[in-house]
């Protein structure tokens, strides 16, 4: 998998997820919603993006333990935000129930509350598991947090495309499909 020379979209989540996701700690993110079903699977709408780290709705209480020491609370969204990683989707599972998200205990940094939270919000809706390959840039971009970056919403189109020169997959190719692998088979 290749990530495009330039972006021009990103990603909202919460700065822990987006540090997991860098760090490789994590390599999977839950959504409901901007998700079509198309023949033979499932499309995301931006299926290549920037980690778009957002601060304001971060619950300590919805961390593990271990991951509560990394969190950074700031009462306010910060004036820039700094783009440090890139990601392309490469898995879009569809969660049948609960049990399954038991089973992949140990490849997030969530607590029971928020997984039980995600499948509780709007239950009509799916919710899947998108399984990232994450790219750190190869230098650190800072771009105003504008207000139509503001509010609550997953998408942000950036004001201009930005390359992505230099950036290199947080874990190497076997490691990754191993990961892939083994999360596949633990929610089939």
């Amino acid at each position: 998998m290749e990530l495009p020379k330039r972006l021009n979209v990103a990603l909202k989540e919460w700065a822990s997820v987006c540090n997991a996701l860098e760090k490789g700690r994590q390599i999977i993110l839950l959504r409901k919603g901007g998700i079509l079903e198309a023949i033979g699977g499932f499309e995301l709408e931006n299926p290549q993006f920037f980690l778009f780290p957002t601060y304001l709705h971060q619950n300590a209480q919805m961390l593990k333990e271990n991951e509560r020491k990394r969190l950074v609370s700031l009462k306010e969204e910060p004036a820039e935000i700094v783009l440090t990683c890139a990601a392309m989707v490469s898995d879009i599972i569809r969660l049948r129930d609960r049990s399954q998200m038991d089973r992949i205990e140990e490849e997030h940094i969530w607590t029971s509350p928020l997984i039980d939270m995600r499948f509780n919000y709007r239950p009509q809706n799916p919710l899947y598991l998108l399984l990232l390959r994450v790219y750190r840039l190869g230098e650190r971009i800072t771009i105003q947090n504008t207000p139509e970056y503001a509010g609550c919403k997953s998408w942000v189109p950036l004001d201009r495309a930005i390359l992505t020169a230099g950036a290199m997959p947080v874990v190497d190719d076997s490691e990754y499909e191993l990961l892939c692998a083994r999360i596949r088979k633990e929610i089939a």
